[in-house]
């Protein structure tokens, strides 16, 4: 008998070991070979992935300039607004490939791409992003719509009779 606990004992913390090992991901902290840091974002149906690197202060939204991509000043600041907060919006070279949803959801991604990114170029700056909330991911989806109704809230006209 005790030889049997022992080995179940034993099969038990080697399945603990391997599930801790695959369990925890690798977190790359610096530059990749071409010097960037990357970030990714996401906001309701939009993804960005964005590379910063230091330089003079190109930014390049699915190789566009800010002004020709985002035509609204709204989203043009939300981009850079991580930039602002830390004083430096002309010290970045600054690329980002966005794909999916509107140009609202787009500029957010975007804006949470470049925070984690500066995030991990310089874990000091932390305190200032995390103050802005640019490091906080909006969680709100678009509502599924119902079955055996028009939309999500939308309902077909009640009958009585």
């Amino acid at each position: 008998m005790a030889e049997t606990s022992s080995e179940n004992t034993l099969n038990i913390s080697v399945t603990k070991t391997t599930a801790a090992a695959v369990v925890a991901p690798s977190v790359k902290k610096g530059p990749d070979k071409g010097g960037f840091y990357w970030g990714l974002g996401r906001r309701k149906s939009s993804v960005a992935r964005v590379r910063i690197k230091p330089g003079d202060g190109k930014l390049l939204i699915n190789d566009k300039e800010l002004t020709d991509y985002f035509v609204r000043k709204q989203d043009q600041n939300s981009v850079i607004a991580p930039l602002s907060a830390i004083d430096r919006v002309k010290a970045f070279d600054v690329f980002i490939n966005v794909d999916g949803g509107g140009t609202t959801g787009q500029a957010g991604a975007a804006m949470l791409g470049v925070a984690r990114a500066l995030k991990n170029y310089d874990e000091n700056l932390l305190g200032a992003l995390r103050e802005g909330g640019y490091l906080t991911r909006d969680s709100r989806m678009v509502e599924r719509k119902k079955p055996g109704q028009s939309g999500a809230r939308k309902r077909y006209q009640f009958s009585k009779r």
